[in-house]
């Protein structure tokens, strides 16, 4: 089976900024990662990962991480 491509750096800087966005709603929510993740699911290291940029979540994931904010998808990944 071949290898994926890796993403190009614009991909790169989009994945960064939408980690970036998660981590300011959720503190403007004077949430904490703990709370996230007691509430969407999501073990702290893979939430970690997602606000640093290192990792792509699925949609599945983006969803949970926004109803465990209590707040819609597009307010996580708008500019």
């Amino acid at each position: 089976m071949p290898r994926p491509t890796p993403p190009d750096e614009p991909v790169i800087a989009r994945r960064r900024q939408v980690g970036e966005r998660i981590r300011r709603v959720r503190e403007h929510l004077n949430l904490t990662q703990l709370d996230v993740c007691g509430r969407s699911g999501i073990d702290v290291a893979t939430y970690s990962r997602i606000e640093n940029g290192h990792s792509s979540p699925i949609l599945d994931t983006l969803i949970r991480i926004a109803n465990a904010m209590g707040v819609e998808l597009d307010e996580l990944t708008r500019r």
